[in-house]
């Protein structure tokens, strides 16, 4: 699919004397099966293609149709019936970004041009295909007012110019946030989806960057503004010169919202060039970048030893903290043999059950079977619960702490149920449901001042305090990825990082200046830890006579001035 061509209605098509039959032949010979119409600000493309082949039709009732004519409408006919055309637009709101609204064709064209005059594109400039429009409205509310028109609402070119993502813009890191974990927003559209490593747009958002917890399924699209590429001008692309695979059950616009509305990542992937019919193994595209926030391996599922109760644990804590996907029948390490599950839809109905009977309230889990190594695993796809918390067997409550799961300790679980009632009580089209509960959901993004790039890290716990009772120290620690102040953690009740945070601190000298500590500034490295291929850094901040320690920060949490510090390049 090519969810983001321009036809000759928009100003700055460079062939304005095309057809948009030319067009439709042109997708035909890249082979796509949907592509969507979005004009600048304008659904004058899509409606003038309607025009004429009503007119064509018209003339045929009448019998007035003249051969060339007639051919050109059979023409119509034969590639209207082959490749699903959408109605949409590139909509300009504030600050330039640019959003794509894309709606189902059965969608009436007066009603799409309704949205756009609610979202302040003047009357007299609503056939004009203007990039450059005047006061509109504002991201958020332009989200909005598609998603409750039945579009599908994508952040067109998120990571480069005019993108809601785009680096460097001078505003401030929550109205980033807002614009790119919107509720109301479906999709983000990207210009290195085919890029791998921590660099590519689709890594920032596959959910376990602390301010950005809720993943993004990542599209991409030619913007094309011509028929075919200007082979002068490299970066001016024609129709399905960027394309997306997704697989769907049927092709259609119902299916397609659906995908986009739900948390399987699995069915888009790039496609340049020459078509691939080869099955993209994404579970092991999973086990490459390992375990994590979002994602974590199980190699098998049987009672004895609890490896099934494991399962269990780990998808109550991603129902309470981020959503996330679990795979059976393999470890996280790739260099081992996949083990694989024997008989995978007993194993599935097994497993199904399991969640049922032992999680509540209910989690709308799903559970299915892919192939990988030759081996059949099972994939388990757990939502982000709308109502925490979750709990195994009544009583037990699991949360996700960056690879880890444990039970939550108290202070986790007001946490928890704070997060219920802000969400039960906020209205469902200003909600951002994602967005740590620390900060409060925006429904109208001011810009603000760049955040101070020598903040805490993003990850890792804070021992902030600790005091003694009857020989028993109890620590006050906080949780760096949403700043929750956990308190009475002991050595012996401390899960596995808090355990590290304080067993380490404790051999600490008193003054941190005598510590063995590579300074910059106000702002140090106390050790590097490798973890496999993961790395973990003790970090330390100095504010006056006061010291600040920061244990286990991962690079996922490290940003600004930290980056420099540990020595990985800024992508921020």
């Amino acid at each position: 699919m090519d969810l983001h061509l321009h036809t000759p209605a928009s100003s700055d098509y460079k062939q304005p004397d095309s057809g948009y039959l030319e067009i439709l032949k042109q997708a035909e010979t890249r082979r796509l099966d949907i592509i969507a119409f979005t004009d600048h600000n304008t659904v004058a493309g899509y409606r003038k293609m309607q025009e004429e082949v009503e007119q064509l039709s018209m003339l045929k009732t009448l019998n007035r149709i003249m051969p060339e004519e007639q051919h050109r409408l059979d023409e119509y006919i034969r590639l209207l019936d082959k490749i699903l055309v959408l109605p949409g637009f590139e909509f300009t709101a504030t600050f330039g970004f640019h959003i794509l609204a894309i709606f189902p064709p059965e969608k009436n064209v007066r009603e799409i041009e309704h949205i756009l005059l609610s979202l302040n594109i003047p009357p007299d400039q609503i056939d004009d295909g203007s990039v450059t429009v005047g006061a509109s409205s504002d991201v958020l509310v332009a989200y909005k007012a598609i998603a409750d028109a039945g579009g599908l609402v994508i952040a067109a070119h998120a990571n480069s110019t005019n993108g809601v993502a785009m680096r460097g813009f001078p505003f401030g890191g929550q109205t980033k946030i807002a614009f790119t974990q919107d509720v109301n927003l479906h999709a983000l559209e990207v210009t290195d989806l085919e890029a791998r490593g921590r660099h590519a747009t689709q890594y920032f958002f596959r959910g376990t960057k602390p301010e950005y917890p809720r993943r993004m399924h990542c599209i991409q699209g030619s913007d094309a503004h011509t028929v075919i590429k200007e082979k002068s001008k490299k970066k001016t692309l024609g129709v399905g010169d960027r394309v997306t695979e997704v697989l769907l059950s049927e092709r259609s616009f119902s299916d397609l919202f659906n995908l986009f509305a739900s948390n399987d990542f699995s069915r888009t992937r790039p496609r340049r060039g020459k078509v691939d019919d080869k099955v993209q193994d994404f579970v092991n595209l999973a086990r490459e970048e390992g375990s994590n926030i979002v994602q974590d391996f199980h190699q098998a599922m049987t009672v004895r030893g609890g490896k099934l109760y494991a399962i269990i644990a780990d998808v109550c804590a991603f129902g309470n903290t981020n959503g996330g996907s679990l795979y059976i029948g393999l470890d996280n390490n790739k260099s081992n043999s996949v083990v694989g599950i024997n008989n995978p839809s007993q194993a599935i109905k097994q497993l199904e059950k399991e969640i049922s009977n032992r999680i509540s309230p209910p989690l709308n889990c799903t559970v299915d079977s892919h192939k990988t190594g030759g081996k059949s695993v099972l994939r388990v796809l757990v939502p982000r619960g709308e109502d925490p918390p979750y709990a195994v067997d009544d009583n037990k409550i699991y949360v996700r702490a960056e690879a880890e799961t444990g039970l939550a300790v108290r202070d986790e679980i007001v946490q928890l149920v704070k997060r219920s009632n802000n969400i039960k009580s906020e209205p469902p089209g200003q909600r951002v449901s994602l967005v740590p509960t620390t900060t409060a959901p925006q429904t109208k993004a001011v810009p603000a001042p760049e955040t101070d790039p020598q903040q805490a890290p993003r990850t890792g716990v804070e021992v902030v305090s600790f005091s003694e009772r009857n020989k028993q120290k109890y620590f006050t620690v906080r949780d760096l990825r949403n700043g929750n102040m956990v308190k009475n953690v002991t050595v012996k009740s401390a899960r596995r990082l808090w355990h590290y945070a304080i067993t380490t601190y404790a051999t600490l000298p008193s003054d941190l200046s005598k510590a063995k500590i590579e300074w910059q500034g106000n702002i140090g490295l106390l050790k590097r830890n490798k973890h496999g291929s993961r790395l973990t850094f003790d970090l330390v901040e100095k504010e006056g006579k006061n010291y600040r320690v920061y244990f286990g920060v991962t690079e996922d949490g490290v940003h600004g001035n930290w980056r420099k510090l540990v020595g990985l390049e800024s992508v921020d």
